[in-house]
């Protein structure tokens, strides 16, 4: 298809900027890590984000996603009670300490999973939404698959090691974002520094909590074999990162290590919102209908996370295609959207019709087609 390109030029900026020069990342004491900008997607920091390997409790993010889903779709009730099992009650590692042959409240189960990283806690609730861990573990797969979580295995609920159970930390993140946006307002619980259940109070173990503000979730983990593990998201003006170390080596080690990708990302880089889903961008002629013309504009918000102090070096190009006919269904591309800092191509998008163009009448169809055919042969 050929393209009328109709526009070109520099946006935020009427003047040329020098080039942004800013450092290498850090290199971390740490198997894996990643660092990812919430809204755009963007992956600021990498190394061996795709190794498989155990992710230990950050196994129960998904535990927890899959709980608050079934909150939010109305299934379950925050205080819908849930019965503790022997299986649940004598599990081993970090509990919440709830009584075999007893009821817990959902919501109460939830802290027990985020802030105490409790084994019961999570065993209890997979029982009870799936009728066992194991099925559980393929409800996790499941969600897992549809995130695109490809690298990811789960065989249980909490992270007990057990062989074949693996993640990354690309897929770690790509479950936080999930957690962060398809459901915000239990995405507090991941900030909760302390909760006390059956007069144990005991802290949240992601000791970025105490010490950086803007951190806000989300969830540790430690075995033997994993190592120290953090995922943990910080927001910071407009802008929200995530990172994920795996396989530090101390309690102390993980959060030194998730500090320094955050003091990197915040420092050097910030996240810019350039468009809305809806805003006109661009108004279209369009052929052959009962208007003359289409606005253009995103599917979704356009989000860039860019180097510090290089937005006026965008620049922005918009190319539509040649004499489009009606009909136009709502959606469907007309044209495209490139964005480039320098020689690179950072974002490239269609450009979309904002509304439905209804094919004229015959006679307007008739009087349009001779139109057309001149509009066309004068170039």
């Amino acid at each position: 298809m050929r393209f009328l390109q109709l526009c070109l030029f520099v946006v935020f900026s009427s003047s040329a900027t020098a080039a942004v020069i800013i450092p290498k990342p850090p290199v971390l004491d740490a198997s894996a890590y990643i660092l990812m900008d919430a809204d755009s997607g963007r992956i600021i920091v990498e190394h061996n984000a795709d190794q498989q390997l155990p992710p230990a409790s950050m196994t129960k993010m998904m535990t927890s996603y899959i709980a608050v889903h079934e909150l939010v779709e109305g299934k379950v009730q925050e205080d819908t009670q849930v019965p503790i099992s022997v299986n649940a009650w004598k599990k081993g590692g970090s509990k919440m300490w709830v009584r075999e042959g007893t009821d817990v409240a959902l919501m109460d189960l939830l802290r027990g999973i985020i802030v105490q990283s409790g084994n019961d806690a999570s065993i209890a609730v997979a029982e009870y939404l799936a009728g066992s861990e194991d099925a559980f573990a393929g409800w996790m797969n499941q969600y897992a698959k549809t995130f695109g979580m490809t690298n990811t295995q789960f065989l249980n609920a909490t992270g007990w090691p057990a062989e074949g159970h693996h993640s990354t930390a690309r897929d770690m993140a790509t479950l936080a974002l999930h957690i962060i946006n398809d459901h915000p307002t239990y995405y507090e619980l991941y900030a909760e520094k302390y909760y006390e259940y059956n007069d144990i109070r005991q802290p949240n173990r992601n000791k970025l909590l105490w010490r950086d503000p803007s951190v806000d979730g989300l969830k540790t983990g430690h075995t033997e074999e994993a190592g120290y593990c953090l995922t943990a998201s910080a927001k910071r003006e407009d802008t929200r990162l995530i990172a994920v170390v795996m396989g530090t080596r101390s309690e102390e080690a993980r959060a030194r290590e998730t500090q320094k990708l955050f003091g990197y990302g915040f420092r050097y880089f910030e996240t810019h919102k350039l468009y809305s889903a809806g805003d006109t961008l661009q108004t279209q002629a369009v052929w052959l209908g009962m208007q003359d013309s289409v606005n253009l504009t995103l599917e979704n918000d356009l989000y860039l996370t860019l180097p510090r102090g290089s937005k006026g070096e965008l620049q922005v190009e918009m190319s539509t295609n040649d004499y489009p006919e009606a009909p136009i269904a709502a959606g469907a591309q007309l044209g495209k959207l490139t964005i480039r800092m320098e020689d690179e191509v950072v974002a490239e998008l269609p450009l979309i019709a904002a509304a439905n163009v209804d094919e004229a009448s015959f006679f307007g169809r008739f009087i349009g087609r001779i139109k057309l055919f001149f509009t066309r042969l004068l170039g």
